[in-house]
């Protein structure tokens, strides 16, 4: 099952990649299926390498919101003045009400795609780890210097500050960090074995960018929206909660963050919390991309045939996006066959 898909992966990789890994689940079937070494003439990629997921993490993010909301230790309404760190200060909002922590999950708080000042800290490590000088003192001051592009909860525009500010928010609300909310919360109660923020993760794939090795990615003041890497078997494990969600808080979690919020401009899709959702053949797809400097990843799940799709490659995103697109058409495939 997949051996197929997995090749069309390893193609769409090419050249760069030493390493793919595919994830599936089908009905009751699974199979993880990897390809290569985690570095040029390294150790074998098995099914619990560890890879960068880069915005996939978002969606790890989501669910902790959810998880939270089930606990009612906040509620997706609430502004996030309350739940920044003392003497932090929000953005100011000139037009309508307050950024909700809703707004974070959904890419309508009006936020830029980058905090403001990132930029020039991110030049001299551009193309390897750009995010590595941005910690909780940079996020605290571009804050207090953001201008919002929009009225909170008026538009959709995918923003990575935002959802990073929502991880930070959770973490503080739990009075911890964001990597020891992610293990309390999601991967002791799923049993992830590989699935962490730590960038000397065990069996770790190393990144590259056009043949060139990179250093693991490290982004601390952001890690809600990039910090989370795992293996494709975790993955599987991770998108098949989704698939049953079962009883208990978590497990209204999971559900929850699958119902579509608004529908994306110019486009019959749909954003959930975090996750993209497309309506096709009587199916619905839940699915979100995303890529480090030297990682691209794909998640993806077809709640009504029980499919789901994990595709990891140790190589940055491609402009023409065909190892994510490869990785959309197997699911796709998948869910529109019978298992």
């Amino acid at each position: 099952m997949g051996e197929q898909d997995a090749e069309r992966l390893v193609a769409a990789a090419a050249p760069f990649a030493t390493a793919v890994t595919l994830a599936v689940a089908w009905g009751e079937r699974q199979a993880v299926h990897s390809r290569g070494r985690l570095s040029h003439g390294g150790a074998p990629c098995t099914p619990d390498s560890v890879f960068e997921l880069g915005s996939v993490s978002k969606t790890f993010t989501a669910l902790l919101l959810a998880s939270m909301t089930a606990r009612g230790e906040l509620a997706p309404a609430d502004p996030v003045e309350p739940y920044l760190p003392r003497n932090w200060r929000a953005p100011a909002v000139r037009q309508g009400g307050p950024i909700r922590l809703l707004h974070l999950a959904t890419h309508t708080s009006g936020l830029p795609r980058l905090p403001p000042g990132l930029l020039k800290s991110a030049l001299p490590a551009w193309f390897s780890n750009p995010y590595a000088t941005f910690r909780d003192e940079q996020l605290q001051a571009a804050l207090a210097r953001t201008t919002l592009h929009h009225r909170p909860g008026s538009r959709f525009a995918y923003s990575n500050y935002g959802a990073g500010l929502l991880g930070r928010l959770l973490a503080e609300a739990a009075s911890t960090d964001y990597p020891a909310l992610l293990a309390d919360r999601i991967c002791r109660p799923l049993g992830l074995r590989t699935t962490t923020c730590r960038p000397d993760a065990p069996d770790r794939v190393v990144g590259h960018r056009h043949e060139r090795p990179l250093p693991p990615w490290h982004i601390p003041g952001l890690p809600g929206a990039g910090a989370v890497r795992a293996g494709g078997m975790d993955l599987l494990r991770y998108l098949r909660a989704h698939l049953a969600p079962g009883d208990g808080e978590l497990g209204a979690a999971l559900r929850d963050v699958q119902r579509p919020r608004l529908r994306l401009p110019h486009s019959a899709d749909r954003i959930c919390l975090i996750w993209n959702h497309r309506r096709i053949g009587g199916r619905d797809l839940l699915f979100h991309s995303g890529g480090t400097r030297g990682f691209t990843a794909f998640v993806g799940f077809c709640p009504q045939t029980a499919t789901a799709v994990a595709a990891l490659a140790n190589c940055g995103p491609a402009l023409d996006g065909r190892f994510v697109q490869a990785g959309y058409e197997a699911l796709k495939r998948l869910s529109s066959a019978q298992p």
